[in-house]
Parts: C-alpha cells; sequence; structure tokens
C-alpha cells in the first residue's frame, strides 16, 4: 500500500512538473505561441463584431516603419476610413483571406479606404514573400516585439490571428472580424461606415 502511494505521489509529481514546463514554454517562448493548429489563430468565418457610432471608443493610435521602409502614423489617415489587418505569414487563415482582402482594397481605394498589415512574426523575407505570392499591394509593418499589438489592446486579443479592424474616419473601431474574413461581411462593414460620412 505504502509502496503504491509513492507511485502515485511521483507520477503526480511528474505531472505537475511537465505541465508547469508546458505552462513555462508557452508564457515565455511567444515564438511558439501560434504554432499549434488549435491555438493561436481563431479559423473558420471567424467572428464579427460590429460597434455603433454612439459605443464606440477612443481613437485607434498606432505607428511604425513598413517593410519598404516607410513611415505610417494612423493618425494621419483621420478622415479615412482604415482597415487593419493583424497576421503573420505561416498563419493558415491568413493565407485563405490574403487574396480577398487585396480584392476589397483595389474596389474601396477610390472611396478612400486606406488598408495596412500589422505582423506579428516575420522579418522582411517571409512577409515580403507571402506578400508578393498573393498579389498584396498595401503595405505591413513588422511588430514583432507587440508593440502596436499593445496599442491594440482590448480590441485584438494576442492569439486571434488573424483579425481585422476596421476604423471610422475619427480612427475609432467600428468593427472586427477574429479569424479569416467573409468578404460579403467586411464590406457590408465599410459600407456602413462610409454611408456614415455621408450622412
Amino acid at each position: 500500500m505504502r509502496s503504491r502511494s509513492r507511485r502515485q505521489l511521483l507520477h503526480a509529481t511528474g505531472l505537475a512538473a511537465a505541465i508547469g514546463l508546458a505552462t513555462a514554454c508557452s508564457s515565455e517562448d511567444t515564438s511558439d505561441r501560434y504554432d499549434s493548429e488549435n491555438s493561436g489563430y481563431v479559423s473558420g468565418n471567424g467572428v464579427t463584431t460590429e460597434i455603433a457610432p454612439a459605443d464606440r471608443t477612443e481613437p485607434v493610435e498606432f505607428s511604425g516603419t513598413t517593410y519598404d521602409g516607410d513611415e505610417f502614423d494612423s493618425i494621419e489617415h483621420l478622415g479615412n476610413v482604415l482597415v487593419v489587418n493583424v497576421w503573420y505569414a505561416s498563419c493558415p487563415p491568413c493565407r485563405v483571406e490574403a487574396p480577398d482582402l487585396q480584392a476589397i482594397h483595389e474596389e474601396y481605394t477610390d472611396q478612400g479606404v486606406v488598408f495596412i498589415g500589422i505582423n506579428l512574426r516575420d522579418e522582411a523575407g517571409p512577409a515580403q514573400a507571402f506578400e508578393e505570392n498573393y498579389g498584396i499591394t498595401y503595405p505591413s509593418i513588422p511588430d514583432q516585439q507587440s508593440e502596436i499589438l499593445y496599442q491594440l489592446r482590448g480590441h485584438v486579443a494576442p492569439n486571434a490571428v488573424p483579425t481585422t479592424l476596421v476604423l471610422d474616419h475619427d480612427g475609432r473601431v467600428a468593427g472586427r472580424i477574429s479569424g479569416a474574413i467573409d468578404p460579403s461581411i467586411l464590406r457590408a462593414m465599410l459600407d456602413g461606415v462610409l454611408e456614415e460620412a455621408a450622412e
């Protein structure tokens, strides 16, 4: 009985140590936090949130240097509708939605809609290879240190990649899609925000 209890104790201790190690790895090694097929991003059609003008919070502000070396500041785009897409190259839903994002970017550019990507993981090489492969023509900002993600806290969950935000003409979050976009939903969001300015 005593030896059995000891074996159970050793088993429990080993299991606790393994769990502790796994927890430490997941909390400290941020380079691996998006690798699992069951965590790290929201797959499927995405969870959609639309926010009425009266319920929107303060304007979102962020800035950075794109992979092409150009400075981007969200404040400079007040008066435009801004689409912010959080992504990285090895994220499967990001690859799924990329052609749709580019198509919508092309459709809405003449209406003053600006697109910007926020890439959480990639150096210039993988990011630009992704953009070339999918024909992406709007810029992206690298954010490996999650400085921009911190500015977007409350609007983008750290493990919800991809996430797409629609900012209204005042820079406030008017819509959010967690997971790969549904093109018709993103278009409807953009149409709604554009109509607000016309009223």
